[in-house]
């Protein structure tokens, strides 16, 4: 695999055979990987693959990395960082949740710390859609100003769209319940020394 401004891609199909060989690495919140990840995937947030980048360099030196998010744009993001600094890896085409649909098993761990939580692209839907509501219900029955709030959802959705980034996933990343805790992160950078 190498690295290009469009990253590398595996299907699910190429992903099932290949799952031993690969070093997989998980860029979702450490709630959205307890909820399920793929079998042996190490959870490095997105926010912190820097922070982890000399041992998932380590990792790229003796195979082949994959990145994985639930749907594959968080993985693209995370792909794309990476190859600038001069590492490859690829993305799995259509995230944790391509791999479900097919069938496969997602694994959760035993003994979780991290709660479950719903996946980051459901609490966008969800926080986006509450502020729409609240601006339109506010204008109606307190001031018209506050539907303004419902067009700078609508504005910052178009942005969204035409820049391919989310800054409302990167605030919903920084609640408590989405945040990484120190010791996960630790726990899988010592894993990828040990690749």
């Amino acid at each position: 695999m190498t690295g290009s401004s469009t990253p590398a891609t595996l299907g699910v199909d190429q992903t099932r055979t290949r799952l031993r060989e690969l070093t997989v690495i998980d860029v979702r919140t450490p709630a959205e990987y307890a909820s399920g990840h793929l079998p042996g995937a190490l959870n490095v947030p997105l926010d912190r693959i820097r922070r982890a980048l000399p041992e998932i360099r380590h990792a790229a030196e003796r195979g082949d990395v994959l990145v994985v998010c639930a749907s594959g744009a968080r993985s693209e993001n995370a792909c794309r960082l990476l190859a600038e600094q001069g590492v490859p890896a690829a993305t799995l085409i259509g995230g944790t949740g391509a791999w479900a649909a097919a069938g496969h098993d997602l694994h959760t761990p035993a003994a979780c710390e991290t709660r479950a939580a719903w996946n980051m692209e459901r609490q966008v839907r969800f926080t986006v859609g509450a502020m729409v509501l609240l601006g339109l219900v506010l204008g109606l029955f307190v001031h018209p100003a506050f539907q303004l709030l419902s067009a700078g959802v609508a504005a910052g959705l178009v942005f969204s769209a035409l820049t391919d980034t989310c800054g409302m996933a990167a605030v919903l990343g920084k609640m408590p319940h989405n945040r990484p805790r120190a010791a996960d992160l630790d726990a899988a950078r010592a894993a990828l020394r040990g690749r």
